[in-house]
């Protein structure tokens, strides 16, 4: 794609010096006008004429335009689109490690535990260099995750970059089909203090969290740890339902803003179902980098309200929303027309939550206290090493902050 917008540059060049950077168009006409000239002469004058054809050069074009504004916005032909149609209503196999684009390197937002990905030792971000011997720098973000995904047991290699240690490695990956539980690990870990761990958000998980919600209390819960380390996101209503669980009824959870006034709007806010309030208990939500989307909503909507504290590190920064629109040919354009904004107007997309306090925690040391609970539960894979147990800071600082305002709440009442 670089290459095809220098030789369009070099051509624009060419042709009278007609790039205006100082000078916007001031209309359409003006623009299509030079677009067109271009195009004439890339379909006369290209050295490969299976490449200069006009529906050829027309869909590069769009790919190029909206591939330019963020990540997320695409052209999709007739073939992209039906299958981005049969992943979001199907299973697919994958590697199970979920993919953005951050300063323009394919990057990994979080492998997702118990899956392939996960075991292989990718680790939130991560970049993604190659795929199957293809660079990444020449694949769009669909097209990359087109690449990783796959019928369950077919193979897949990948080549990663770790920007922490420049370690680079290829790693060999058989593709699974991948289903993924929700909410894990809950127990107490420290007289009163709860410990609750959402992995990413899907239809069950509110409905599972408040189950594990009324176990913890019969055991008198006195504080509360929700961990989002390492969370992806997934769906809106399940970010919504699983925040409204710790607030009142019509408090706002968060919002979306389009370009224009009234484009693109939609506001959340708890139905007033049963929650649990600080009078209940206080809380600290877990946060870092591979938090990202859903968790992201969680985190800043709680934040915002004082309902939780939020101890960890700066979330990924990915709250966008993608309005798909179906072309007369079967093609589609699915381009950004909305961020999402946490209830005091913090815009989430590219900017990241920031956390109350901040404790630092290599994501390899994160990647083996995960391995060493799944060992605990005997699902580990028994060929992953075993290393020197890893010492939770992030939870630690938690469990020492909730028992401060327990005491705290002892002492007003």
């Amino acid at each position: 794609m670089k290459r095809k917008l220098v030789v369009i540059l070099s051509l624009l060049i060419a042709l009278g010096g007609s790039v205006r950077a100082a000078e916007p168009f001031t209309n359409a006409y003006e623009a299509i006008a030079l677009f067109t000239k271009v195009l004439e002469e890339v379909h006369r004058s290209y050295v490969d004429t299976n490449e200069a054809g006009y529906d050829t050069l027309i869909r590069h074009a769009l790919t190029g335009m909206l591939q330019e504004l963020d990540p997320y916005s695409q052209f999709l032909d007739e073939e992209s689109y039906e299958d981005m149609q049969d992943d979001t209503s199907g299973h697919f196999g994958g590697v199970g490690i979920v993919i953005s684009m951050k300063d323009g390197l394919l990057t990994v937002v979080s492998p997702m535990e118990d899956t392939p990905g996960f075991r292989a030792g990718i680790l939130s971000g991560d970049i993604i260099v190659e795929v199957d011997g293809e660079e990444t720098r020449e694949l769009s973000l669909s097209e990359a995750v087109k690449k990783m995904r796959g019928d369950p047991g077919s193979d897949v290699l990948i080549k990663t970059l770790r920007p922490s240690t420049h370690e680079i490695k290829e790693i060999p990956i058989t593709r699974e089909e991948i289903n993924v539980t929700s909410v894990k690990d809950a127990e107490m870990v420290d007289e009163g203090i709860g410990y609750i761990r959402i992995t990413q958000f899907n239809s069950p998980t509110a409905e599972t969290l408040k189950k594990e919600m009324g176990t913890l209390v019969e055991q008198n819960l006195e504080g509360l740890v929700l961990d989002l380390r390492g969370n992806p996101g997934g769906l809106l209503t399940a970010a919504a339902e699983v925040a409204e669980l710790f607030l009142p009824r019509g408090e706002l959870i968060v919002f979306t803003k389009g370009r224009t006034a009234g484009a693109e709007q939609q506001t959340f806010k708890s139905s007033g179902r049963t929650h649990y309030s600080s009078k209940d208990f206080p809380m600290v939500i877990l946060i870092n980098g591979g938090s990202a989307s859903a968790s992201e909503i969680v985190a800043g909507a709680l934040q915002d309200h004082k309902r939780a504290m939020l101890i960890g590190e700066k979330t990924f920064g990915k709250g966008s929303v993608q309005s798909v629109l179906p072309l007369e040919d079967g093609s589609a354009v699915k381009l950004t027309t909305a961020k999402y904004y946490t209830p005091s107007e913090r815009v989430i997309h590219d900017h990241g939550i920031e956390p109350d306090h901040r404790v630092e925690m290599p994501a390899e040391d994160l990647f083996q206290l995960r391995m060493q609970k799944a060992r605990q539960n005997g699902e580990a894979d028994p060929a992953i090493p075993t290393n020197a147990p890893i010492r939770d800071v992030q939870l630690n600082a938690a469990i020492g902050a909730l028992k401060g305002m327990i005491i705290s709440q002892e002492w007003t009442k």
